[in-house]
């Protein structure tokens, strides 16, 4: 009988894989040839209570599922509202490798992708990054900011909870950084602009937004909900993980098209972006839209797993 696949918790996943080297295993996929515009769609499964969400995808050297429930109903028992897993399997013979916390992969991944696009977008001196939340993809999309632009030297951090925006700019002063509180108005003074929230309108105006800034929004994957406004695309660099995605998930992009402020065919994806194939104009701001997608929790899983065996 074969052994049981380990499982890789939170805090075994943040001592294995520091942010910089998810972030690598995000452009390693890229730039071996899987194609994002292949992936399956995300599955959406009703079941009693909420929602179950599963995630697949495969390169010749892992295969694996993310399996997350979205639990509504989970606050009012003090549980959380996403609860998830990861099943990493060998490429070819689909053995099981382990087990990961699903929740803690997300946490990690997606700020990865962000950080993989904000290295290609970022002026390269950027100092100043303005978050919009304060969960854990808040923080870490500062980590994210830092591993790629280690000039990073202040946070501003919008949230409408002010016992939530202290606590999160006392952390971000322990980790050696200036940060205060901010107002969204003040995205005027951003390099680095991180929307990692629950909204489903825009945060900011976007003619405050200098012409040198990036933004990237990570906060929703439905075609109604958006962070940012047309405006912003009308006017700037937009880069998706992928067109497919982009036009089934990505309300920022979608709502913009609808209202005829944006052109799909000016839409760039991540992968021509880390190979190199999008040039990034100084006078004009840079989205980045991310929704989620499976290869990047088998990128980072993949990580995670090895790092795990280089402990044997």
């Amino acid at each position: 009988m074969s052994e049981a696949p380990p499982y890789i918790d939170a805090e075994a996943m943040s001592r294995l894989v520091p942010m910089s080297t998810a972030i690598e295993a995000v452009e390693a996929v890229l730039k071996t040839g899987l194609d994002p515009e292949a992936e399956p769609p995300r599955g959406v499964v009703d079941v009693p209570g909420g929602q179950l969400l599963l995630m697949p995808s495969s390169t010749t050297s892992y295969t694996g599922v993310k399996i997350a429930t979205v639990t509504p109903g989970n606050a009012a028992l003090d549980l959380p509202r996403v609860q998830g897993v990861y099943l990493l399997l060998d490429g070819t013979i689909h053995t099981p490798l382990a087990l990961l916390d699903g929740i803690a992969l997300t946490s990690l991944r997606t700020p990865a992708v962000s950080g993989a696009a904000i290295k290609h977008l970022a002026v390269a001196d950027a100092r100043r990054l303005l978050v919009f939340g304060t969960g854990p993809q808040a923080w870490g999309h500062v980590e994210a900011v830092r591993a790629v632009r280690p000039t990073l030297e202040h946070v501003d951090v919008v949230a409408r909870n002010p016992e939530r925006v202290a606590t999160f700019v006392d952390r971000c002063r322990e980790a050696g950084l200036s940060a205060a509180p901010a107002t969204a108005a003040d995205v005027a003074t951003a390099d680095v602009v991180c929307c990692c929230t629950t909204a489903r309108e825009p945060l900011f105006d976007s003619a405050l937004l200098p012409s040198h800034a990036t933004v990237a929004a990570v906060g929703s994957h439905e075609p109604d909900a958006r962070e940012v406004d047309e405006e912003l695309l009308r006017r700037g660099l937009v880069v998706a993980e992928s067109h497919g995605v982009a036009l089934r998930e990505c309300g920022d992009i979608v709502l913009a098209v609808d209202a005829g402020a944006f052109d799909v065919e000016r839409l760039r994806t991540l992968g021509e972006l880390v190979r190199g194939e999008v040039e990034v104009a100084e006078d004009r701001p840079r989205l980045f839209k991310s929704a989620g997608m499976a290869w990047e929790d088998l990128g980072v899983g993949a990580a995670v797993y090895e790092g795990w065996r280089a402990l044997d």
